[in-house]
């Protein structure tokens, strides 16, 4: 299914504890716990239909970017955050015992 990734809102769903994406009824996620000052991204998800289209690493950038902004440390504990975070060595600074 052809989707415009840069067209794609990424919103943080506090009330859900998630960064999101709407996709046609369907919708991506990075999963997260506050602790704190702290946030631990546990899990992300995109539908099956809309894998390799680059949703995971546009969501995972806006969840590290909301981190920086919000003077937060990350526990990549969701292995696409950690293997991101590998690719965009600019986020280790954010991750504990960097």
């Amino acid at each position: 299914m052809d989707v415009n990734v840069n067209a794609l809102e990424v919103v943080n769903n506090s009330a859900e504890s998630r960064f999101e994406v709407k996709l046609n009824g369907e919708i991506g996620m990075v999963e997260y716990m506050l602790h704190g000052k702290n946030i631990t991204f546990t899990h992300t998800e995109v539908p099956v239909a809309f894998e390799g289209k680059g949703i995971a690493g546009k969501m995972a950038k806006f969840a590290l970017d909301y981190a920086r902004d919000h003077e937060m440390m990350v526990n990549p504990l969701c292995p696409y955050i950690k293997q991101y975070i590998e690719r965009h060595p600019e986020y280790k600074v954010l991750t504990w015992g960097n």
